[in-house]
This record gives structure tokens, sequence and C-alpha cells, in this order.
């Protein structure tokens, strides 16, 4: 999930904002015709470092060459190729979180994640690993989660369509739909013989947010669905009252949590982290200077309870960014399976005519400097539940985080 901000970052999309000048001068002057344009088309580029110079030539040629030969040629649709060459552009970076949305795509995307917390689909968030599109963690209570679908499965089709080249967020378009509606998605899992069709039917999904209980009179078991603006508050009243009780002992369950927002991440590390402790460091990718660091608020909380946290394959982003602080700063043994590794942060910026560009600006490292985006954090006990362990009713990860805090 994309990892949510509550401000906007405003980096100039300098690169987008020169092929949208340049391009659109060809679309607005298109009463020339495009064989006046040089061939040796020249763009310097001194806002931006390396290269000094970018030969748009071949651009041009090609442009010139579809114009003068495809036999179709009164179907060209002109803002259709710039959005194709920005698009183009894009994807040659390899980060499947970069992307070009043309305007519909834009809306369809803000409406996404603007939606309050509900929406009707099937109930799964998906991201890209190794090139595939997988889902990062089913909700509970969903369609899918009640097909068994599971963290780390890959989608290869959905209905008739392959997955192979598709956007998150063309995937996502593609899943969600009418209350009422079936959906069939073809599922590759590790332990397959080979892949398996599952039928989904949408249901309006209204995301959880979080619970707790208390298990063996006096361990407190706190289960965060998702880091969403309003966890803040929900957390202190958990908080107040799991501090009335006689417990000392906590597992915090973040497994299969997508993610959300950086602000919540950080506040509710601050009840387990003294004041001033780093929560996570947001690297640019330029000199070290420029990072930034996000530090605990120290609330007066959990800082002297004993603490197991539970991580799975769809722990993912501000879930991970929780789990590596608690780690790193008070050794907090983290039980489960390798997270997702989405440590990354994408701003939203928006041009003329409603298209935008979803760019990732930053990547999160843990306290100790660890990335997140590269392999995802490995558990300090590693443990598999499987798909007996799921039919069963079983839950051997949740059983070894309660045996470790009653020896604690």
């Amino acid at each position: 999930m994309l990892l949510k901000r509550k401000r906007y970052l405003l980096i100039p999309a300098i690169i987008v904002l020169a092929i949208l000048i340049f391009g659109g001068g060809f679309y607005f002057g298109k009463i020339e015709r495009i064989t006046s344009t040089p061939s040796d088309t020249i763009v310097i580029n001194q806002e931006l470092g390396q290269p000094e110079a970018i030969d748009f030539s071949l651009f041009w040629q090609i442009l010139k060459k579809i114009e003068e030969e495809y036999v179709d040629s009164k179907k060209i649709d002109y803002q259709k190729i710039i959005y194709g060459a920005i698009s183009g552009m894009t994807e040659s970076l390899g980060d499947p979180y970069t992307v070009f949305m043309e305007p519909q795509k834009t809306e369809d995307f803000v409406e996404s994640v603007e939606s309050g917390g509900s929406f009707e689909g099937v109930g799964m968030e998906l991201g890209i690993k190794g090139e595939t599109l997988t889902v990062v963690a089913p909700l509970e209570g969903t369609p899918a989660a009640r097909a068994g679908i599971k963290a780390g499965d890959k989608i290869l089709k959905i209905d008739d369509t392959p997955t192979n080249n598709l956007l998150v967020e063309e995937a996502v378009s593609l899943i969600r739909g009418k209350k009422g509606t079936e959906v069939v998605l073809t599922i590759s899992r590790k332990g397959f013989e080979e892949p398996k069709e599952i039928t989904l039917i949408r249901e309006t999904i209204h995301v959880p947010v979080v619970k707790w209980e208390l298990k063996n009179d006096n361990i407190a078991y706190i289960k965060i669905y998702q880091f969403t603006g309003n966890l803040p508050n929900k957390f202190q009243d958990i908080a107040s009252a799991i501090l009335k009780s006689k417990s000392q002992k906590i597992i915090l369950d973040l497994r299969n949590n997508p993610g959300g927002y950086l602000e919540a991440a950080a506040d509710v590390a601050s009840w387990f982290l003294p004041r001033g402790e780093v929560v996570a460091i947001e690297d640019f990718g330029k000199e070290e200077e420029t990072q930034k660091k996000y530090r605990s608020a120290g609330y007066k909380g959990f800082q002297n309870f004993s603490v197991v946290v539970l991580i799975n394959k769809g722990s993912a982003s501000a879930s991970e960014i929780v789990a590596g602080a608690l780690r790193d700063i008070k050794s907090i043994k983290l039980v489960g399976e390798t997270s997702f590794g989405k440590g990354s942060v994408q701003s939203l910026e928006r041009f003329k005519g409603g298209s935008s560009l979803k760019v990732t600006v930053a990547k999160w490292l843990t306290p100790s400097g660890i990335s997140i985006s590269d392999e995802g954090l490995k558990p300090d006990i590693e443990i598999e539940l499987t798909d007996d362990d799921y039919n069963a009713d079983k839950d051997p990860q949740l059983d070894k985080a309660l045996e470790i805090l009653k020896n604690l």
C-alpha cells in the first residue's frame, strides 16, 4: 500500500514538466507539419544536472514516420502519444511505485485513497514483488480472506486479463467493482502444483483499524489492521484500558497490515519508545545531511512492558517501520515470517489537464540504517503459518509469542 502522508510533498517534477512543455509545443502547434521539426532536436537540461543535454531526435523521427506511413493516420491521437511517452519514461526507472496516470486513472486513484475506510471490492492490498502482481495482505472478514487468499500470493490474471504488464493502480481498478458482481483471480502460490482460479463476489468492504483483548489473564494482545488517520485516537483509548488492567506484557500483531500513514506509525511507536529515540529515517538518496529522522514523542505507556511483535509477508510499509524501530531500539523480538519489503515514500504531483505523477521520493531506513525496501524485515524467530494451520484454525506464531512472554 502507498505510505500515505497527511501532507503532499511538493517535489518539482522537472523532467515531466519538460516533456509536457516540449511535447505540448508540438501538440498545440500542430498546424505546422511535423516534417518541419528538426531531426536533431536537443533539449538543454541545465536544471537537472546530468545529463546536460537530452537528444529527442529519435522521438521526433519515429513520430514523423508514424505520420507518414501509419495506415490509419486519421486515428492518431497526439495526446495519447504524449501520455504514452511519459508512461514509458516512468517505466524505464524499474520502480513499480513510480507511475504516470492519465486524468481518469488519477481520479480513480485519489478516490481510492480518500474513500474514508470503505469501498466495493474483495478486500486485499496489492503490490509488485519481483515484477509480479502480489497480494500484500487480505483484509480480515472480506471475500479475499474467506476464500483463503494469502499474503504473498501471485495474481497471474484478473478475469481474462494477464497481469504481467499491469500497474498496481490498473489491477486495483479491475478487481474493484459493484457489490454483488464476480471477479475471477488466477493465483499462483508456493505449494500449488499449478495456478488456481478463485472466484470472488465483491462486497462493500469496511476496513477495520485495531482491536485488543487479554490473553492468559495478563498478556494484552493488540491487533492493528492498518495505520489509518484515526488510529492514534483509537490506540490511545486501548492504551488507557491496558494500563488500567493487570497486564505488563504485550503482543503487537502487525501481520497482514499493509501500512498507512507515517504519522500513525510514529504515534504508535511513541507508546513503546523513550522520547527522542529515532522511529524511522527518511532517505532521499542524496547526502546524509538531507536525511530526515522521525522521533518518538515518548508517551507514558508501554516502555517498561515486555513486548513481542508478530510480522508476516503481509506486513508492509508503516508496519515495517514500527516493527523495525521496536527491534532496533528496544531489542524486541519479531516472530513470524519475513515482511513484504515496501519501504518507500510516494508523492502525488498533479498536472494541468488532470494527469498526475506518483513518484518515489524517498526510502525508509530503520533506526540502525537498514533499508526496508531491499528484503523486508527478517524475524528473530521464523515460524511459517501453513495452509493446514489456517484450515485447522491454529496459530503457531501467536502460540510462540505467548510462550516467549510467559517465560519473561
